[in-house]
């Protein structure tokens, strides 16, 4: 069972960093193997709605992307994190997140996903809820903690004083551990969830 970490900061060992970090460490003592990937500071484009990938698979931008895709479709589970710019993620990561999940056609269905925030102050819910929707969309169920999965600080010593921040992040690796082992024991058992795919609602055949 693995999980892929997404380190949507431009600081690779900063505020986003250390708390993800909180949660590598527990879902590493639950045997959970981990591996995180420092996104944040990369030249990566948005997508350019050309539908390539619909024939292909994969983004028409061989980039990154593309890279973290193989590995998205062998983990169980998803972390990704992002510092909070104007109430927001960043935006590196948005143009990733678009990308990854668009042109990706594998079924995501019970990978589970989790959204990680840091903040100096505020914004952060709304960024989390940015993140969390990329999760609903595919059929992936989110992991809560014991409050929202965020930590506080302007710099990472300030995180490592934000205590119930911290705590929130280990909590956040024991339900993610929990509900990766009990998805795998289920799908072993019963096998996936049935899925309705007949309907596309887009209104074009429907006279005026």
């Amino acid at each position: 069972m693995k999980v892929l970490i997404i380190n949507g900061s431009p600081h690779s060992n900063g505020c986003t960093f250390r708390a993800l970090n909180e949660v590598e460490n527990i879902l590493n003592k639950e045997k959970i193997e981990t591996e995180i990937i420092h996104i944040g500071n990369k030249d990566i484009r948005g997508c350019i709605s050309c539908d390539s990938c619909s024939k292909t698979g994969k983004c028409i931008f061989n980039d990154i992307v593309n890279e973290i895709a193989v590995k998205f479709e062998k983990a169980d589970g998803l972390i990704i994190g992002s510092p909070t710019f104007y109430a927001g993620c960043n935006s590196t990561l948005l143009s990733l997140l678009d990308r990854l999940f668009y042109s990706t056609n594998f079924d995501k269905t019970m990978k589970v996903g989790a959204a990680v925030i840091s903040s100096r102050r505020a914004g952060s819910t709304s960024a989390f809820d940015e993140i969390n929707k990329y999760f609903t969309i595919s059929s992936m169920p989110i992991v809560s903690s014991t409050y929202w999965n965020e930590v506080h600080g302007f710099t990472k010593e300030d995180v490592e004083r934000d205590l119930e921040g911290l705590q929130t992040m280990r909590n956040l690796g024991y339900n993610m551990a929990f509900l990766i082992k009990a998805i795998n024991n289920e799908k072993l058992k019963n096998g996936m969830p049935k899925k309705e795919l007949k309907y596309f609602t887009h209104f074009s055949s429907i006279e005026e």
